[in-house]
């Protein structure tokens, strides 16, 4: 695995801090009633996109493909925040050119495939995208992420099933923050450890601390690697956890306050921050500086997406099937 140095370090708190204040500028948008529908934020669970980023082929090889909590993946992966904010605005200058919104960005030329809102509807199809690279021999290898609720459909045992079967280049991944919407893991089923559900497809398959990068990076390296061998599939429980509701029209009834309190103990950003003060990798000034940049980053992107116009009439008929014989529908794209 590649070494993680000083710069690994750096990098990972000021990703990790920037994701974690452009989705907090997104929840006061979302206040201000200026992105609508459903907002379901990462605020927490930053540390298992990092470690998996850390160990990923980007550009162009591995593909990563999850729920609708996704806003910060396909920045990691390259994308531009800037369009991200603006699809999440419903602006034109979006990834999807704003038809898309909150739960469906995505973006084929840095490998991110969504962003799906039905619940559990991303496992087959990500399963489906591994046995792509494995038919086309690409050597790359898809990520495919759910949460704890997800792991409850019925397709995923499906997937599960022909994935070892056909050893397709993917690695499960279940986001398990402890609560599905509003239910707990407790009262979802007879068991709590998620990840035991590959053993009934001899399926490698554990826990992992999803708090923490490094953590996260050893058991998404192992995984990967198998994968690229040709050995098949793994199924990996990320034991993390959310500090804001399912979503943001959530009251968060089903917890208390105290129990928030002691997650944020474990916070991952405060931990890479630890390692970075006891290791001097930084000085507080040069952390200064890279708080100034994230905050400044984060409000370029709030303004680019503001001042973006929202998409004309016209682009409801250039997005819909174009056919040569039926020219009544004009299309400009």
């Amino acid at each position: 695995m590649r070494e993680i140095t000083k710069d690994v370090y750096l990098k990972w708190y000021e990703d990790m801090l920037f994701w974690r204040k452009f989705e907090d500028k997104l929840a006061a948008l979302y206040i201000q009633q200026k992105v609508r529908g459903f907002l379901h934020l990462y605020n927490g669970q930053e540390a298992v996109l990092a470690g998996a980023l850390h160990v990923m082929n980007l550009g162009g090889k591995d593909k990563m493909i999850t729920a609708y909590r996704n806003h910060v993946q396909p920045i990691g992966m390259g994308v531009d925040p800037r369009k991200v904010m603006a699809e999440l605005l419903g602006k034109v200058t979006g990834t999807s050119k704003g038809m898309g919104g909150s739960m469906h960005i995505f973006s084929k030329e840095h490998g991110f495939y969504g962003g799906h809102g039905i619940v559990g509807a991303q496992i087959p199809v990500g399963a489906g995208m591994a046995f792509a690279d494995k038919y086309f021999e690409t050597g790359g290898v898809t990520l495919t992420y759910f949460g704890d609720g997800a792991a409850r459909q019925g397709s995923l045992h499906e997937a599960f099933n022909m994935a070892m079967l056909w050893k397709l280049p993917v690695v499960f991944i279940c986001e398990n923050n402890g609560y599905a919407m509003g239910t707990s893991v407790e009262r979802t089923a007879n068991h709590t450890d998620i990840w035991k559900l590959g053993l009934g497809y001899e399926m490698p398959c554990g826990p992992v601390d999803g708090m923490n990068p490094v953590k996260v990076a050893e058991a998404m390296h192992e995984a990967m690697e198998r994968a690229r061998r040709g050995e098949g599939p793994t199924f990996l429980e990320m034991k993390t956890y959310r500090y804001r509701g399912h979503s943001m029209s959530d009251a968060q009834l089903y917890r208390s306050k105290e129990e928030v309190d002691e997650y944020r103990k474990i916070d991952p950003i405060t931990q890479v921050l630890d390692v970075i003060k006891e290791k001097n990798y930084a000085t507080d000034a040069e952390i200064e500086l890279i708080d100034e940049r994230v905050k400044d980053l984060v409000e370029e992107c709030a303004t680019f997406a503001e001042e973006s116009p929202f998409p004309e009439a016209q682009q409801l008929y250039d997005v819909v099937y174009e056919q040569e014989n039926y020219p009544f529908i004009p299309h400009r794209l």
